[in-house]
Formats: C-alpha cells, structure tokens, sequence
C-alpha cells in the first residue's frame, strides 16, 4: 500500500506556488493528517519557509558523505555513482507533520534524470534506469513509511524539464495554482499537453518492464482542479483587468488541462476551482519571520487588530481550501477503488 502524492504545480512562477504547499501542508497536520513535505524544487524554498537559516545553512554547509540523507539531494546522491538511495532522515516540523529538505545541488541530478529516461525503453537490464526516474517516488514513500504518514505533498519549481516530470510521473494528484493574468493563461495551455505527453510516455516505460521486481508509481497525476489567487489587500492593478483574466480561466483549464473539447456551458462558479485565496501581502512578511503559516500568527507575533481579524479569515479559508482537497482525492480514490 503505497501513500498518495499531491503536487502544487504551475510551469509559471510567481503564482504563490510554494506558500499554498506550506501552508496547505500545515493545515493538514492541523486537521489530524499525518504529512509528509518534500522539497522538489532546486531553488528550495519550500525549505526556507520551514527551517531558519541557521537549519538550512547546517543541512548544506557540509562535505559529501556516502552516509549523509539529510536532503533531496543527499539522500540521491549515490546513485549518481554505484550506491542507491539512502531512507532520508527528515526535519520534525510538529508531531503530524516532517520535511525532506530541498538542496540547491538538487539540479546536479537533471542530467542523471535526462540520460536514464530514454533507457527505460531499453531491451537490456531496467533496473537502474527506473530506479532514477522514479527516485523521487521511492524517497518520499521511504519516509511515508516510516512515519505512518497518510498523504505527501509535493512543491517543485516553474518549468517543464526533466525534474519536474519525475516529480509529477511521481504524483496521483496535482492542484494548478494562478493568477489572473496573461502569463498564467499562456502557461496553462502549455500546462496540460505536458501532463498528458508525460503521462503517455511514462505509461510506455511501465509496459515497457511488465515483469518489473520493484514497486513503480502510476502517474496516474489526476488534476484535482486549480487555486485562484485574487489581487491582494492592496490592489495593483484596475479590477476590469483582473476580471478579463480571470473569466478566461474556466475554459481554458478545462480544455488544456482536462481535454475536454465539448465547448460545453461551464457551470458558476466553476467546479474546477478549488477555492480563490487572496495574498495577504502585510501578513507574509510576519509568518515568515517566525517560520509559521499565516492562520498561526498570535499577538506575540503582532497579528493584533485588523491582522488577528485577518489571521482568522485567513484559518477559515485555508481549512475549507483544505477539506476540499481531500473531498476531491476521496472521491477519486472512491472511483478507482
């Protein structure tokens, strides 16, 4: 029994990608989920949003060790030689909740990942380049495993390379954060023939090796639907351009991302968007100063006055957001069971 993966996923950045992963991580254990976070990303930020600089800088400010698993990277490293991959040893955030850090040597592994994936269609021995191809699967399952854990949530980076794609061949799940605006439209309609063409090819890989004696992912990656992050407390931008964006969204998602071709009338709202999330801008700053989510901020922390008001919006929101994720993942479960 292997634990579902879901991954917050936009090839176009800036969309709050990584905070939605941190703070929906959060909320998880917060709701009695046992989590696992890990950082695919090689800018890692999802790993400074948890860990001080002082943790971070411990975690990489290191030489090489055949025995060091204290990152993505580390716990990778031996395959890039002769070894395979180490059981991580993750960062506690609370008693629900544990990191596998990110490393910005992450990247070193893209060319590994590149020369294996054609080699899983190989008529010689599989063994090794699946094992990289789906090192990310095999890692976060490890800890899963060790820590009872009932889901794994996923951050990776804005792009479309080979990271990314065994990152989401990895995932059953994925959730599309955007904005509303020209970058985010044209990244979406990128977005989806990517997942498929991924899909596509990594079910040829899979039949490619029926007799396969380790356990492989589906990349199944289901789109569970897309978060819409509204203009902040402080609006940048007339609410006419918001809106034009905005409106194209619904139909877009579902032809790029869901295929669907039906031109059919959308419902309103949509029953794609999982929730809309607003910015939050003042309060930021504060939660990432004392490394919590927004909905944890306390008058120590100084959300007093209109921020306490906000803090508790801010809880409500990301509760429901929450819920209605594992409503959609439910309900897929319930359909392939």
């Amino acid at each position: 029994m292997t634990v579902p993966v879901l991954t917050f996923f936009n090839n176009k950045g800036g969309v709050g990608k990584t905070s939605l992963v941190f703070h929906t991580a959060w909320m998880l254990s917060d709701l009695g989920k046992s989590v696992i976070a890990i950082d695919l990303d090689p800018q890692a930020n999802l790993t400074s949003g948890f860990l001080s600089d002082e943790e971070v800088e411990i975690l990489w400010d290191r030489e090489p060790s055949d025995e060091d698993n204290s990152t993505v990277f580390q716990c990778l490293r031996p395959l890039t030689e002769v070894g395979d991959i180490l059981a991580p040893r993750t960062k506690r955030i609370n008693n629900n909740l544990h990191l596998i850090p990110g490393d910005l040597s992450l990247s070193n592994f893209e060319d590994f990942l590149s020369e294996e994936w054609p080699k899983a269609l190989g008529s010689g021995s599989l063994h090794r380049p699946f094992r990289i191809a789906t090192a990310f699967w095999q890692l976060a399952q490890m800890a899963a495993k060790t820590h009872g854990a009932d889901i794994i949530v996923a951050d990776v980076g804005p792009n479309l390379g080979a990271i990314n794609r065994s990152a989401l061949i990895a995932s059953d799940y994925i959730v599309v954060p955007l904005a509303a605006d020209l970058f985010s439209i044209q990244g979406l309609k990128n977005l989806g023939p990517t997942l498929r063409r991924w899909r596509l090819d990594w079910n040829k890989r899979r039949e490619n090796w029926p007799d396969h004696k380790m356990p492989l992912p589906d990349g199944a990656i289901t789109p569970l639907g897309y978060i819409l992050m509204q203009h902040g407390e402080r609006m940048n931008r007339p609410v006419k351009s918001y809106k034009k964006w905005a409106d194209r969204i619904p139909e877009i998602y579902r032809t790029s991302v869901l295929g669907d071709k039906s031109h059919g009338v959308i419902e309103n709202p949509d029953p794609a968007c999982i929730a809309q999330v607003r910015h939050y801008r003042s309060l930021a700053p504060m939660a990432q100063e004392v490394r919590k989510p927004i909905f944890q901020l306390t008058s120590a922390d100084g959300a007093i006055g209109s921020h306490a008001v906000a803090v508790r919006q801010v809880r409500a929101s990301f509760e429901s957001l929450t819920n209605e994720i594992l409503r959609r993942i439910a309900l897929k479960e319930s359909l392939n069971a």
